[in-house]
């Protein structure tokens, strides 16, 4: 058991936090990119909001992107099919992770790499391992992947997920492992207060690039609505789906402030998905909400665990009929729907719903694994 650390006046040490992300989410990168304001999207200086740990108590340090050459991307990103996760890239941690109270990780492929770096070190600090989409593909999963991941997990010493569905299922596949429901949040500071936005025409704004994005469902609702347009902001639906409708467009936000302009002239945030257990698009909806837009959703992924009907406008998986009809019903209503956004900002007030949230959650599991 790791003892609690004490400084020289007798008090509990700060807490030592290496936060462990993808290869792609450097640290100095990603403040450059939000001080010029090219992070698309409500984000902190920090990724994902963990520098506020350094409020809390927390000494934080995080991992470096390597200069790699060709060779070496080559061989971390083999690494990576081969095993599922990146390997490499944790490897090159291995003094900062062994050197940490705790480890925070982002995603199974984050905590999966910590695991198996650390799998035969002498001294290993608690993994607080958080998991988005692992449970979602396990059935699809080979059998040498299944196991390694398991032998993986054991080494992990709590495992979070972000909706209600993966809890369940995570539970079932690990009895023995402490797993948690920690509710992901975005900085919430900032609100806009809802208006009445236009209806006439009914401007449609779809963001996001999850894999479990329904473009397509989207696009058949679209067909048969009258006097709308669509914007979809993603880097990964289909160009194919624009053609013949001159109304829908595809494009990316190549910054914040575009962003902001694009939710400013919304009538509405669409987020149209296919089936899944980890609360996809819950970060579209949270901005969607700060900026006081009215939100239709499909109701899958425990999306209902962060807003109830009375605040988001839910429909059934794969239903373009019923998806055309709950946005017909912001063009017809939009009082009705100013009202839902404005009690989803109360909720969301209420709640705490937000990065502060999402980030003491993480202090305080990490204080009750060093019995601290």
């Amino acid at each position: 058991m790791n003892l609690p650390l004490k400084s020289d006046d007798g008090r509990a040490a700060p807490l030592n936090v290496f936060v462990h992300l993808a290869a792609d989410k450097d640290v100095t990168a990603w403040r450059a990119a939000w001080r010029s304001g090219a992070l698309v999207g409500v984000n902190d200086e920090t990724p994902y909001g963990y520098g506020r740990a350094e409020q809390m108590g927390c000494r934080v340090a995080y991992s470096r992107t390597a200069a790699e050459g060709l060779l070496g991307t080559m061989l971390r990103l083999g690494l990576r099919v081969v095993t599922g996760f990146d390997l490499l890239h944790a490897f090159r941690q291995r003094r900062a992770l062994r050197a940490a109270d705790v480890i925070w990780t982002h995603t199974e492929s984050q905590f999966l790499a910590v695991a198996a770096v650390l799998a035969f070190a002498p001294r290993r600090p608690r993994i607080l391992g958080q998991s988005v989409w692992l449970f979602d593909r396990w059935p699809r999963l080979n059998p040498l992947h299944r196991l390694l991941y398991r032998r993986l997990i054991r080494i992990v010493d709590v495992l979070t997920v972000h909706s209600s569905d993966n809890l369940a299922v995570a539970r079932a596949l690990f009895p023995d492992k402490r797993v948690l429901c920690v509710p992901f949040g975005i900085p919430a500071e900032t609100m806009i207060a809802p208006v009445l936005r236009p209806a006439r025409p009914l401007r449609i704004l779809a963001p996001g690039s999850d894999r479990h994005r329904d473009w397509a469902c989207l696009a058949e609702a679209f067909d048969a609505l009258p006097d709308a347009e669509a914007l979809i902001l993603s880097g990964t639906a289909p160009r194919r789906l624009s053609q013949g409708r001159p109304n829908l467009r595809i494009a990316k936000a190549r910054s914040n402030g575009e962003l902001s302009g694009h939710l400013a002239e919304a009538s509405v945030v669409c987020v149209p998905l296919k089936p899944n257990r980890h609360a996809s698009g819950i970060t579209v909806i949270q901005e969607a909400v700060l900026a006081g837009v009215p939100v239709v959703a499909t109701e899958t992924g425990g999306l209902k665990d962060y807003f109830g009907s009375d605040a988001v406008r839910y429909v059934p998986p794969g239903d373009p009929a019923a998806l055309r009809a709950a946005l017909a019903e912001i063009a017809a209503d939009p009082e009705a729907a100013r009202l839902r956004a404005v009690r989803a900002q109360a909720h969301l007030r209420e709640t705490g719903l937000g990065a502060e949230s999402f980030i003491r959650r993480h202090v305080e599991i990490s204080h009750e694994m060093l019995d601290r």
